[in-house]
């Protein structure tokens, strides 16, 4: 078997890391950039500690920040054109995952503009040029756009979520630093962190996982189990937020060459039916989907546990697994997120819709157990 491996071409790490951005678009050789952010940024300031580096050096930019939470095909369509209006050769992403993605879909459509419809581009698009150079800047600890060849749209026609996976979208540079994200709220720290561990657990189990991933994903696991509570409740602690910024990085790095699973498959038509935030979508799902799962991971799961500080000895396999999926609820549970999806509005009316979605999507195919719609239905309704 043969197992490929796509990182970025540089990434730096470290508060502080935004200052090496004038390096990083000096040795891409061009001169003008077109930021893409979204306004929740640009009106508490986060982004201006991108482009005060820029201005400092001198570095021309136009700003492009019409980028949804869940952003659609509208979006990136928009963001083509002021690409093309503001004539700048490279793109820098200061966000979370809606502005990272909304950039690679930019950049991809620009250079391969036969993908001009967006919806094209949805799987494994056969795009034949690299997208425009892409800095992206990470302002939350969790999705690891910056370091993935995944991004996501909403086809708002199908109200779909698009997962689009593609080598030649991944960001040139990630500047991975923890500064810009210390304002992050303590509901968004829990919900991007949980998001991050989603990554790792479905990274490390998926039909696709292999050594090189395997070493990666338990790590990130580790390291979010212990830094995750922490940076909810103390959000300017620097340890802690350095460490979930690396974390998430790290899962990222893995999952984006492996794949997801089921809980991805199941939280994609959350957000794009009902615009539940992907992370909390995720938190409250994995635990249900770990213990459908189990049968199949008895091989893996104790080294979930371990990870996550539990003493696994004496224990049983069986008796492993199931710890490693108590220690999943407990951390949901201990940094706040809501444990069932009639919270967020979710009726039984609305669970065969989901289903449906759920069952099609890009990420459902690798994971290691087999699921069918009514599978699919009866988690839905655990978690309802």
């Amino acid at each position: 078997m043969i197992n490929r491996f796509i990182l970025n071409e540089v990434s730096y790490f470290g508060p502080g890391a935004r200052k090496m951005l004038p390096e990083a678009v000096s040795r891409l050789g061009k001169d003008k950039a077109m930021i893409v952010t979204d306004p929740g940024l640009i009106k508490f300031g986060v982004a201006r500690m991108v482009t005060d580096i820029l201005d400092e050096a001198g570095i021309k930019y136009e700003i492009f920040s019409d980028v949804k939470p869940n952003p659609t095909v509208s979006n990136v369509k928009n963001g083509v054109d002021a690409f093309k209006k503001a004539e700048a050769g490279l793109i820098i992403a200061v966000g979370g995952g809606s502005a990272i993605d909304t950039a690679k879909g930019i950049g991809i459509v620009v250079r391969n503009p036969e993908f001009a419809d967006i919806v094209s581009l949805e799987g494994c698009a056969p795009t034949k040029e690299k997208s425009v150079p892409i800095i992206a800047l990470p302002t939350t600890a969790g999705t690891a756009a910056e370091t993935t060849i995944n991004y996501v749209i909403i086809d708002e026609e199908k109200q779909k979520k698009m997962v689009c996976v593609d080598p030649n979208d991944i960001p040139a540079v990630a500047i991975v630093d923890s500064e810009l994200m210390y304002s992050l709220p303590r509901d968004l720290t829990a919900a991007t962190g949980m998001d991050a561990l989603t990554h790792a657990i479905e990274g490390y189990i998926t039909k696709g996982a292999w050594e090189m991933s395997d070493m990666f994903e338990i790590e990130a696991i580790r390291m979010i189990s212990r830094d995750l509570p922490v940076a909810v409740e103390e959000p300017s602690n620097a340890d802690a937020r350095n460490g979930m910024a690396v974390a998430q990085y790290i899962a990222g790095m893995a999952f984006s060459n492996v794949g997801l699973g089921l809980v991805h498959g199941m939280a994609h038509p959350l957000g794009s039916l009902f615009d539940i935030p992907h992370g909390v979508a995720n938190a409250i799902l994995l635990p249900s989907v770990m213990r459908f799962n189990m049968e199949c991971c008895l091989d893996k799961y104790p080294a979930i546990a371990r990870a996550m500080g539990i003493d696994t000895t004496g224990m049983s396999a069986e008796e492993a697994s199931i710890a490693a999926c108590d220690a999943v609820t407990a951390l949901a549970v201990k940094v706040g997120i809501p444990r069932h999806l009639s919270e967020l509005g979710i009726t039984e009316n609305d669970i065969p819709r989901l289903a449906e979605q759920a069952l099609s999507d890009v990420c459902t195919p690798g994971n290691p157990r087999e699921v069918t719609l009514s599978e699919i239905v009866n988690i839905y309704k655990q978690i309802l």
